[in-house]
């Protein structure tokens, strides 16, 4: 009851002693001001970038992609025109650079002047990145850097979404003709696989066939050596059979010469025959029947004998003259210059004429015998003569068909013979001829074959070398083929590359869309930093409270520490509660914070300041001024720590560690729920926590400061006889 009664006269005491009165509310309404200030400061501070100063010099001087002239450095200023986030400055580089040094600009971007030159190279083998000066004066300001950074990083990404925009749209109206030109030879697309699948299969036989045409190169080139080193034996044979044809073509000549100085005389001597024989026949015919005057016997037998003597000696001549063409003839076949058939029919005739021969010599030998018996029998002699008629008879009929066939056949076909034989004689003539005037051009065409061949053995090997590797990249090919029939279909394919090329410059421009969802929207920064102020603000109305206000009681009487700390802890914890009425409410109702849970905004503030203020006033209370100077260390920590203003996970390691221990970063985030939206679950662990703090610190007054009063006490009063504190 007693620490209810000190109560009671603080607050009799203020009501009834007006400076007392202004001061404490003074002290009340002071951390609104902190806080409210502060919200205030920061309500949108990124919403007006639009004011802050930067400069941008241009200084491209355009490229060319695929005979398309691009200036991507105009666009971007022309762009920048419209684009109200920051204050741009179009100006020149030395310009800005000065102004950037004296202050005036924050920061400023120089977009150099081989820029779109750069960005043109995107197509080629190696492409090189476009480079963006940006210049920043960070002794202005500690946070502007960041912002004009984040402008400079704006224009970059534009620059990229746009440029990439318009390569892509380059690229795919380029992917579209590709696709139109693929569909057009789809067919010979699919037949050049199935010629790799056929290339693949025929190999090892492409191998085989070119090691066996190496195999017969040097077979071939063997047998070209051996035919250059006959050429001149052929040369000489050709030369040679030359003449030889020439001397049997003189033969032939002599021959027919011959034959046709012959021909006549055979003729004349086969007429004579001829004529003889029937003489002898009409002879023999007029002895038959009549009585032969045997004294003339010897006569007639005589004339007979001269005539038949004759006609032998005629066709004697004849078969010599034959005989004489059979020579001829002989030679000529040995020649290889006449057929069978002629020496043949010249066989016939030496036949046929033997046989004459041989009946002219019976009749010779008959009419001999007539000489015999023309003295014996006249009989005998009729029968003699009878045959002898007979025999001239079948001599003549012979003869006559002799010389017509000689005349029709034996002469014509020897005579055709040897004109025959002289054409060939002359064709064979005419192809040596030829054939000698072709042997340098055989054996210009030989050197040359052997060097052709030569340089064909030397491609053979290579192709033979090669082989392995030809043979492993098309069995590759092969197998990438397969792999892409098994992946992809090229109908496929095809229909993807005729895609509408604008509609992919769109999709390029922009392909990913950020659909932000605000689970907890915070309307702006202000909002956003106002659990921050505020509970940093009912800290320091606390420190106010422990440096202006007293925490002993001066009046005389018999009060106990314990009853002492009780009965000051509810003046402060009362106080404390107004400041924090006015600032929650003040930011709800002055500030308009957007706040989710106004009441619960001010039931946990409410409860947060009683939190901390048992915390700062049991520092002073037991600790006197050295109290007060851990209040503020803790307070130091605790904006730094509690992650008011940055996140946790951002702060250094000593700060991540001491986080849990301070009861800023559970205020805080008890404000932010009240704030964004309510977690129960966080809710119920920050006023646990907040809680146990307050517990704590009561635990320390009560059984604390009994014990530490005299210390305590000793040293407040050594402070002050130094004249330097109260």
């Amino acid at each position: 009851m007693k620490s209810v009664r000190i109560f009671f006269r603080d607050w009799k005491t203020i009501a009834t002693n007006w400076v007392a009165a202004v001061l404490i509310g003074g002290l009340i309404f002071l951390p609104s001001l902190y806080a409210w200030l502060n919200i205030e400061a920061s309500w949108d501070p990124y919403g007006q970038t639009n004011q802050l100063p930067i400069g941008v010099v241009n200084e491209d001087k355009g490229g060319t992609i695929r005979d398309r002239d691009i200036d991507v450095g105009s666009e971007v200023v022309e762009s920048l025109k419209n684009n109200d986030s920051l204050d741009w400055h179009f100006t020149s580089r030395s310009k800005a650079l000065d102004r950037l040094e004296y202050g005036d600009y924050y920061a400023v971007v120089i977009i150099p002047e081989n820029f779109s030159a750069q960005l043109a190279t995107v197509l080629n083998d190696e492409p090189k990145k476009a480079e963006i000066e940006y210049y920043v004066n960070e002794k202005v300001n500690a946070i502007s850097p960041k912002i004009t950074e984040k402008g400079a990083s704006a224009i970059v990404e534009q620059i990229t979404g746009e440029f990439i925009s318009e390569v892509n749209g380059t690229i795919f109206s380029l992917f579209n003709e590709i696709g139109v030109t693929l569909e057009k030879d789809q067919s010979d697309i699919e037949r050049f696989e199935g010629y790799v699948f056929q290339l693949e299969e025929r190999l090892p036989e492409i191998n085989r066939l070119v090691s066996d045409a190496y195999d017969e190169s040097k077979d071939g080139q063997a047998l070209l050596n051996k035919a250059g080193q006959m050429l001149p034996k052929a040369t000489e044979v050709v030369g040679g059979s030359l003449h030889t044809i020439d001397e049997t073509t003189k033969l032939l000549q002599a021959a027919e010469e011959r034959l046709n100085q012959l021909a006549p005389k055979v003729e004349a001597d086969l007429k004579r025959a001829q004529q003889i024989a029937h003489d002898i026949n009409e002879f023999t015919s007029g002895l038959q029947g009549k009585d032969i005057d045997m004294s003339t016997g010897q006569e007639l037998a005589k004339r007979l004998d001269d005539r038949v003597q004759e006609s032998i000696e005629r066709i004697g001549a004849v078969e010599a003259a034959i005989k004489q063409l059979q020579e001829q003839n002989r030679e000529q076949q040995e020649e290889g210059e006449a057929n069978n058939e002629s020496s043949d029919q010249l066989n016939q005739a030496l036949n046929d004429l033997q046989s004459l021969k041989t009946a002219l010599q019976l009749i010779q030998t008959e009419s001999n015998d007539i000489k015999g018996f023309l003295t014996d029998k006249q009989t005998v002699i009729d029968q003699f003569i009878t045959n002898l008629n007979e025999k001239s008879k079948q001599t003549a009929t012979q003869i006559d068909a002799f010389l017509k066939e000689y005349l029709e056949t034996i002469e014509p076909r020897v005579l055709a013979e040897v004109s025959s034989a002289k054409k060939t004689m002359a064709d064979a003539r005419a192809l040596l001829v030829e054939a000698q005037k072709t042997i340098p051009a055989v054996d210009k065409l030989i050197s040359n074959t052997k060097g052709t061949l030569s340089e064909g053995q030397t491609l053979l090997v290579d192709v033979l070398n090669e082989y392995p590797y030809v043979n492993a990249k098309v069995n590759e090919l092969a197998d990438r083929i397969r792999e892409f029939q098994k992946d992809a279909d090229l109908r496929s394919i095809i229909d993807l590359l005729k895609n509408d090329p604008g509609a992919e410059k769109g999709f390029f421009a922009e392909p990913v869309v950020l659909n932000k969802n605000s689970m907890f929207p915070i309307e702006n920064y202000g909002t956003g930093m106002t659990p921050f102020y505020t509970v940093l603000s009912l800290w320091v109305g606390a420190l106010l409270l422990v440096s202006l206000l007293t925490t002993e009681v001066h009046h005389h009487e018999d009060y106990t520490e314990r009853q002492i700390y009780y009965g000051k802890l509810l003046t402060f914890v009362s106080i404390g509660l107004a400041q924090t009425l006015i600032v929650t409410i003040g930011d709800i109702f002055i500030l308009k914070v957007n706040i989710v849970h106004p009441l619960q905004f001010v039931l946990f503030g409410l409860l947060i300041s009683a939190v901390f203020m048992t915390i700062v006033y049991t520092l002073v209370s037991v600790l006197g001024n050295v109290g007060k100077a851990v209040a503020i260390v803790f307070l130091v920590l605790q904006i730094a720590g509690s992650g008011g203003t940055y996140p946790i996970a951002l702060l250094p390691k000593f700060f991540q560690t001491i986080s849990p221990f301070l009861p800023f970063t559970y205020g805080v985030d008890l404000m932010r729920e009240a704030v964004g939206g309510i977690v129960p679950e966080r809710v119920m662990r920050d006023v646990l926590f907040l809680v146990l703090f307050g517990v704590l610190f009561l635990i320390i007054g009560t059984f604390l400061k009994k014990l530490l009063n005299k210390s305590v006490k000793r040293i407040m009063k050594k402070s002050e006889e130094s004249g330097l504190f109260h």
